[in-house]
């Protein structure tokens, strides 16, 4: 089977080196002929992930047409440009299986990554893949396990074709508790890198994870969810590489704000805008969660660290 992983990030390119090295038949579309030109001929992505070697056999290219046309196709995209892609493109999409790759929740419409599949690219078969992988860990060949979830009849030949002999899949057909435990991850990684950043001790990191983690369970249960899958690599898995590594560009953002340092604006922070959407999503539901409306609030600028913190610890003590 052929794959094409459309956008050339660190994570697209991790994704498409794993595979490449694997020996499949992989491209990767990117936008800017800068990183095209950089993978092509000196087998590098410069600006997304410098220092990684990539395969010979992966091969870049700017044509979306020609990036189409594989078998299985991985969609590694900011979140938030998701939709506007596949509606522009959606012809070129038709009857493919589309793989989301992108960890939140759309900011407009309150989708995870499946519903917005299926509504813009509404002739293609969505699937996603998610759970604890970093992009330089699995670009390097280190051994990693996420989850790809999908309710179609050959799930289990997309399960073959997508897993790598160092990137092992597990299969799940619960797609909303899946995108729901690593969009939801990403807000809490924030919370403990502003946590870490100003100095409050691993103890509070502790406290956040777990008490972020019962805000994700209680989301995803509301909207339908399977309770394992929470606890599973695209839930608990994915939270806890999350919110311990500065590898994580969540937990980079919400260290920065630690320490009182201007977040990178041009860095993508899928948290920031999940945040925003999920906290909207739970007023909407009915649903309580404190720390996902704080972080919301703090990355808007509305309150500052140390109100955030006053906030969660003033609120009534009740039983776990």
């Amino acid at each position: 089977m052929s794959i094409s992983v459309i956008g050339a990030g660190a994570f697209g390119t991790a994704l498409a080196q794993s595979h490449a090295t694997d020996g499949q038949d992989v491209k990767i579309w990117a936008r800017n002929p800068v990183t095209v030109d950089a993978i092509n001929q000196h087998h590098e992505n410069t600006t997304r992930l410098a220092g990684v070697k990539l395969s010979e056999s992966l091969r870049a290219t700017s044509d979306l047409a020609e990036a189409t046309e594989a078998d299985h196709i991985l969609l590694c995209l900011p979140m938030q440009k998701l939709s506007a892609f596949l509606t522009e493109n959606k012809t070129l999409f038709r009857g493919k299986m589309l793989i989301g790759c992108c960890k939140g929740v759309e900011l407009t419409s309150l989708s995870g990554t499946s519903d917005v599949i299926r509504n813009a690219a509404p002739d293609a078969t969505p699937a996603i893949l998610t759970g604890p992988g970093f992009a330089r860990d699995i670009a390097r060949g280190l051994p990693t396990a996420m989850t790809l979830a999908c309710d179609h009849k050959d799930a289990d030949g997309l399960q073959q074709s997508l897993s790598t002999s160092v990137l092992r899949l597990y299969l799940s057909d619960d797609m909303a508790g899946a995108e729901l435990g690593g969009a939801l991850k990403n807000v809490v990684a924030i919370a403990c890198g502003a946590v870490m950043g100003a100095g409050l001790g691993e103890s509070a990191r502790a406290a956040i994870i777990t008490r972020g983690f019962s805000e994700m369970q209680r989301l995803a249960a509301h909207l339908g969810a399977k309770p394992e899958t929470l606890t599973g690599l695209s839930g608990f898995g994915d939270l806890t590489l999350t919110c311990t590594s500065d590898q994580s560009r969540n937990y980079k953002y919400g260290f920065d704000v630690g320490t009182g340092k201007i977040p990178d604006p041009k860095i993508t922070t899928e948290g920031v805008a999940t945040a925003q959407a999920v906290a909207n999503l739970a007023e909407k539901s009915d649903v309580d969660m404190p720390l996902t409306r704080m972080i919301a609030a703090l990355t808007r600028n509305e309150i500052t660290l140390s109100q955030a913190v006053e906030g969660l610890l003033s609120r009534p003590l009740r039983k776990e």
